[in-house]
Formats: C-alpha cells, sequence, structure tokens
C-alpha cells in the first residue's frame, strides 16, 4: 500500500500551501465599521447651530465650513490614533502617544519660534516649524529612553509628561514675554471650531503618512521587537526609528498648526484595537483609523450639542474619556500582573 510521507511521518499536508499566520486585513467586520463611521461622519455634515437648509447662505455654510470640519475630523482622528500605534511599536509600550511624550508640546513650541521669528508666515511655514520641533522632541525622548535603565511599563509615560511639562514651561515663558499668550491657549484648546475652508487643506498630507505607515508596516513591526532582534534579521533598525519618528512628527505637528491638542487619542485607540486583534500593525492599520475617527466625531458632537447653542472644545470631551481608559488600562494591567 502507498502512503504519503506526511502519513507516515505524522506531519500536517500542506499541499504546498502556506498557512495563514495573521489577520485578513479587509473582511465584513471592517465594512461594517466602515458604514458606521459613515454613519457618524454623515451626522457630523449636518450638526450645527446654522440652518444650513433654510438660511440665506446655508450652501455657502456647508462647503466653508461644515466639509472642511468634517474632513479634518476625519484626517486629524487617523492622524493621532495611527501616530499612537506606531509610537507605542517603537518603544514596546502601551501607555504612550504623541501627548504622554511631549511631541504635541514641542509642536506647539515650534509653532511659537516661527510666528515669533517670520510674522507674516502661512500655515505652510507654521506646520514646517510645527513638524521640525516635533521631530527633534521625539528623538530627544527616545535618546532618553536609551539611558534609562528601569523600563516598567508606567515609567516610560512618566519620562515623557515630565519632559513635556518641561517643554510646556519653556513655551509659556515664551508666549509670556513675547504677548502670544492668548494664542499659546487657543492652539491647544484642541477644537475644531476654527476650521474653515482655506486653512485646514494640509491635512490632506496625513493621507500619504497612511500610505508610508502601511508601506513600512512590517519593518516598523520587527523595529518594534527591539534592536537586537532587528539587527540579526538583517534590519536597519535606526533607519525605521528614524522614519517611524519622521511619520509621527510630521503627522503631530500637521495636527497640532489646524487643531491643537488631542489628548490621549493616541493612547485609548491602539489599545482598544489591540485588545481584539492583537499587535500586527499592518492589519491592524485601518481599523485604528477607523476606531480613531469615529472617537473623534463623537466627542465632537458631544462637545457642539453638550451645552448648545454654546460650544466646548473637542479636547475637554476627549480629555475625560482618554484620562478614564487611561486609569482602567493601568488597573487591567495591575490585575493581570
Amino acid at each position: 500500500m502507498n502512503t504519503s510521507s506526511s502519513a507516515t511521518t505524522g506531519t500536517p499536508r500542506t499541499d504546498g500551501r502556506r498557512k495563514r499566520t495573521r489577520a485578513k486585513l479587509f473582511d465584513w467586520k471592517l465594512l461594517l465599521g466602515f458604514i458606521a463611521v459613515s454613519a457618524l461622519v454623515v451626522l457630523s455634515l449636518f450638526t450645527g447651530q446654522y440652518d444650513i437648509f433654510g438660511g440665506d447662505d446655508g450652501t455657502l455654510m456647508f462647503e466653508a465650513v461644515r466639509i472642511p470640519r468634517t474632513v479634518s475630523l476625519v484626517l486629524a482622528g487617523a492622524a493621532m490614533a495611527m501616530s499612537g500605534l506606531v509610537m507605542q511599536l517603537l518603544t514596546q509600550n502601551k501607555f504612550v502617544e504623541p501627548t504622554t511624550t511631549g511631541t504635541t508640546e514641542w509642536a506647539g513650541l515650534g509653532l511659537l519660534a516661527v510666528m515669533y521669528f517670520i510674522p507674516a508666515a502661512t500655515i505652510l511655514d507654521r506646520m514646517v516649524g510645527a513638524v521640525l520641533f516635533s521631530f527633534i522632541g521625539t528623538m530627544v525622548f527616545f535618546m532618553f529612553l536609551k539611558r534609562v535603565t528601569l523600563r516598567s511599563s508606567l515609567i516610560v509615560p512618566i519620562i515623557g509628561i515630565m519632559l513635556g511639562a518641561v517643554v510646556s514651561s519653556v513655551s509659556t515663558f515664551f508666549a509670556l514675554q513675547t504677548d502670544m499668550l492668548q494664542q499659546l491657549g487657543i492652539w491647544f484648546a484642541g477644537s475644531f471650531n476654527t476650521v474653515y475652508r482655506g486653512q485646514y487643506e494640509v491635512l490632506w498630507i496625513i493621507v500619504f503618512i497612511v500610505i508610508a505607515v502601511f508601506f513600512f508596516a512590517d519593518r516598523l513591526t520587527v523595529a518594534g521587537l527591539g534592536e537586537e532582534i532587528a539587527t540579526n534579521v538583517g534590519l536597519n533598525y535606526n533607519r525605521m526609528i528614524l522614519i517611524g519618528t519622521g511619520l509621527i512628527a510630521v503627522a503631530t505637528g500637521v495636527v497640532t498648526v489646524v487643531v491643537g491638542s488631542l489628548p490621549f487619542l493616541g493612547l485609548i485607540v491602539p489599545n482598544i484595537v489591540s485588545m481584539f486583534r492583537g499587535d500586527d500593525l499592518r492589519s491592524n492599520l485601518p481599523w485604528v483609523c477607523l476606531v480613531g475617527v469615529a472617537v473623534v466625531t463623537i466627542c465632537d458632537l458631544i462637545s457642539r450639542t453638550i451645552i448648545a447653542p454654546f460650544e466646548i472644545p473637542v479636547s475637554v470631551v476627549l480629555g475625560i474619556i482618554g484620562a478614564v481608559v487611561f486609569v482602567y488600562l493601568i488597573v487591567r494591567k495591575r490585575n493581570r500582573g
């Protein structure tokens, strides 16, 4: 009787096919999530105090304010959630994101510097300054991290928060001396009520950042395993750190210039996604972007309706929700040992 080698040796038959080891990138669940987020986006378009159907300038208001604001919600939510995912991967820590590592504070300092030395700076000039300072600040954080021997899950964000506090103090002192304190407060309010046509277009850069993160996804995942493992498999670890830092800096700088600070968004979204899907960057990226958009849109809808006809900054709502989730993650990690 003829028997196959797999039957005689007890090894499983593969028939030349490789077993799938990662989650599908696109499936019906992602489609349902896209439909749900699209419904939130449409709701955001038609939410507001101005009657776009009965008002004299309804069409103009819709095109000049509602559409730019909603597009900004989508792009900013995806950008900050994605930045948190990449930063958590590179630092091997679930509690870091641009607002807990000082990156946002560095972007604000760059914004102040450009506005002081170039008073007539365009939004593109301000974006370049914010991105440059964000990159420098993130690299400073990584250099500090390399010199820390105790790498517990809470020490890393504590270092980032301390660095951010120092940079924020410098920014406040500089703004106070140059009579720019009010502008600094407006920039860090984290609100979408100042977004309008002609002022938000630089956010489209986020689309290219998402594409770049998807392109480097596998290499960033390997870099997230540590320098020793990445070097052993032939990956240039330092180069990937620079690429990842650059992507984070661009995303954070652009969002800071147009919208302001969106606290904890990059912290809570990747953690929520990883609870259900693991830590694969490539397959998680669409979900992280979708959930980031959903969280920002929901918080923005709450900020527009909770004390209508007035509006509170979306950063207030997002900060409350993010702080609760942050504490929950800490308690959950402690209970799991």
